[in-house]
Formats: C-alpha cells, structure tokens, sequence
C-alpha cells in the first residue's frame, strides 16, 4: 500500500470486524517505524502533499 491512510482504512475494517475499538489515525503514524514514516513522507511530497511525520 503506498498511502497509509489506505492502510489506516483496512487495519479500521478489520477491527470493527472483530468487534474491536481502532486507534486513531495519528496514534497508528506514532507507531510506525522510521523507515515506514520516510517512505510514506517520500510519497507524499511525490503526490505535492505536505504533511510530513517523524517519529519524535
């Protein structure tokens, strides 16, 4: 997945699948790696987006 909003989408499915209460969208950024951060930074900027994350 190139977007992690698209995988934010999917992990959100899965859990009201199960019944499951997800974790916000800036909480699911906090737990990315790094290296998952600066692709997903890469893409953005590739796609004239602005937000950028790190881990802090």
């Amino acid at each position: 997945m190139t977007d992690y909003r698209e995988g934010y989408e999917f992990y959100r499915q899965v859990c009201e699948k199960h019944g499951l209460e997800p974790i916000n969208f800036h909480y699911y950024i906090l737990n990315l790696s790094q290296e998952q951060l600066d692709a997903y930074n890469e893409q953005a900027k590739a796609l004239g987006g602005r937000i950028e994350y790190e881990i802090s």
